[in-house]
């Protein structure tokens, strides 16, 4: 099968105010707060909701939230009335009377749809109003029956059977501890540990320490290692969602519990090798993180924000030494000179975001290296955003 790389940079899959300039504005990170100017961008672009280029609503996508728990932190951070108006109207418009979600299916067992939880609880507890916590609940309802491997992990999907997916680390587990942490749950953290501790063991790679994309247990799937049931390659984004997804869950793990000193150890052994395959020239990660020099490869926006938010957070909390600081304020400096523009609209933009990156389905993506780099690069995708966001605002925390 033949791939060829598509990138495009002023027209994506979503909605844009109009197509930003080419020429990088030159202004030094210490002048220009970019969490605040890529949410403003957001809130400019998505007033309402997200929607794409059809005019229809993006749905109960979990890329909403992603960016509305990143503005979130600006919020906190800047106090600005504004971001928690839009977090509150975004989510809102999703809520039924009956206490069910607008979009969302219960029967489909997909993690992803479990991510936006976090934004129910986070109005909840914001609020104390009681519409939050019956959605909250709702989704909670899913874990219980949503099908797992026979060690215990959550399956990525229904429609991928006995499969893990280092993107449903992020999906599910920071509303899970959330969940568990609000409505005293304790029981549940083993649950949640476990699944960390069940990716990395079946999909590190014991040469250098990254994980790969996903893992099958049944070892069915074409992509799938006949030995080990592990994918082929690194994904950037993949393994940057399981170290957001690490770092956030440690804010609700409890920390008398014997299984937090375990994630810190994982946490610390996915920064070594994430910092290992920073790109020593221009201080980013790639789309297949351990084949920067091949041909095609290319330094991506979303993972390269997600592993500078792992980092300066997690060097930020102590969970990981000092040292990792400096290399995440290395990579935001990268991330401002390769990717952020500003557009003829006034507006910041952010490029080199892939779309999209999976694995089977229809057509079958097989995970190889050519399919990695065959994906449409975009400019404003809200995963980037979100990521970015995510990375600027800490960025903004680690002072001048």
């Amino acid at each position: 099968m033949k791939y060829s790389r598509v990138l495009v940079i002023c027209v994506g899959v979503l909605a844009s105010a109009g197509c930003a300039s080419q020429k990088f504005q030159n202004k030094s990170v210490q002048h220009v707060d970019y969490a605040t100017e890529i949410s403003n961008t957001i809130m400019h672009k998505w007033p309402d909701s997200l929607t794409r280029l059809d005019g229809k609503s993006a749905g109960w996508s979990y890329d909403i939230g992603l960016y509305l728990d990143a503005i979130s932190n600006v919020y906190a951070r800047t106090g600005d009335q504004k971001y928690f108006d839009y977090i509150q109207r975004q989510m809102d418009r999703f809520l039924l009377p009956d206490g069910k979600i607008r979009y969302y299916s219960q029967e489909s067992y997909n993690i992803d749809y479990v991510r936006n939880g976090k934004m129910m609880l986070y109005l909840y507890e914001k609020t104390g109003q009681q519409k939050y916590a019956d959605a909250a609940t709702y989704l909670r309802q899913q874990l219980y029956k949503h099908p797992r491997t026979s060690e215990g992990g959550f399956w990525h999907k229904k429609v991928y059977p006995h499969q893990m997916w280092l993107d449903g680390l992020y999906m599910g587990q920071p509303f899970y501890a959330h969940y568990s942490s609000q409505f005293n749950e304790p029981g549940n953290f083993d649950d949640v540990a476990r699944q960390f501790i069940l990716m990395e063991k079946n999909g590190r790679d014991n040469k250098t320490g990254l994980l790969h994309h996903a893992w099958d247990e049944k070892k069915e799937q074409k992509w799938a290692d006949k030995v080990t049931g592990k994918s082929p390659n690194f994904w950037g984004r993949a393994m940057g969602w399981y170290g957001v997804a690490l770092v956030d869950v440690l804010d609700y793990f409890p920390k008398d519990h014997p299984n937090r000193a375990e994630l810190i150890a994982i946490l610390n052994r996915y920064v070594e090798a994430a910092a290992k395959v920073q790109h020593p020239k221009n201080n980013l990660w790639y789309q297949v993180l351990d084949q920067a020099g091949r041909e095609g490869n290319y330094p991506e926006a979303s993972a390269s924000s997600m592993f500078v938010y792992t980092m300066l957070k997690g060097s930020r909390l102590g969970y990981i030494p000092a040292e990792y600081k400096a290399i995440g304020l290395k990579g935001y400096d990268g991330l401002i000179k390769k990717f952020i523009v500003k557009g003829d609209d006034g507006h910041y933009h952010l490029n080199g975001t892939v779309m999209v990156s999976g694995l089977g389905g229809t057509p079958y993506r097989d995970g190889t290296f050519n399919y990695y780099i065959s994906e449409p690069v975009i400019q404003d995708d809200p995963k980037g955003m979100g990521a970015f966001i995510l990375a600027a605002n800490e960025r903004q925390l680690a002072g001048r």
